[in-house]
Parts: C-alpha cells; structure tokens; sequence
C-alpha cells in the first residue's frame, strides 16, 4: 500500500491532475499516511510548484488524525518525522504560516449545541 503511493508520486513527470487524483484516493481510504508517503507526495508538489497542496495536505493530515487527543499525540509525530524533507523544500508548516487556527472561528459540532447558548431559548 505504502510502496505504492510512493512509486506513484516520485514519478518524474506526473502532474498536478495526477497529483490530486492520488491525494483524492489516499485520503479516501482509512488510513493515516506514513510519513514517508507524505514526503513524497510534497516532493510531487514541489516539482509541480504547487504551495497551495502543499498546504492542503497539511490540513487534511490533521483532519486525518482523528479526534483532538489523537491530533496532539499523532499529528506533531508525522510533522517531526518530515521536518527534514520540509526545511530541504522550503516548505512552512501550517503553525509557522498561523494557519493551523481558524480565521474566523465556528464551533466545532461536538460543541455546537452547549446548554448556555439553548438555555435562553427554552426559557421562553
């Protein structure tokens, strides 16, 4: 699975559709992605010149990890496994940019409905 991803994405003349198209299949299977399978899918970005995947695969590595404490064991572990391949690309993390919060903050639907925002409502 890993090998495959891999061969896929270090190939020397894919391009951004292919790119895309093999990000698209790796996030549809349930799987977190090794890092290796990372660093070569931000190689492939790199060669393509296309910061703004780079940027995307960030964000859907972090919905990837799951819920908020899988996020803070399992998300900074792929990031400190990749470093390397980040700083010999050039590549900012979503921290370094300040993108790893919301512009513009919604609750998140675990919290959506808490009793202060209700309680007022049904006190009528």
């Amino acid at each position: 699975f890993d090998q495959h991803f891999i061969d896929y994405f270090n190939r020397p003349e894919i391009d951004g559709w292919e790119v895309r198209k093999a990000l698209g299949e790796l996030h549809n299977c349930d799987v977190i992605p090794d890092p290796k399978i990372v660093e070569a899918a931000l190689r492939a970005c790199r060669r393509i010149n296309d910061f703004a995947l780079c940027l995307r695969i960030f964000e859907a590595l972090k919905i990837k990890c799951g819920t908020k404490k899988n996020r803070k064991i399992i998300y900074p572990y792929i990031m400190q496994q990749i470093k390397p391949t980040l700083d010999e690309l050039g590549i900012p993390t979503l921290e370094e940019l300040g993108y790893d919060e919301p512009e513009f903050f919604i609750p998140q639907p675990e919290y959506w409905w808490e009793r202060k925002w209700y309680i007022f409502i049904l006190s009528f």
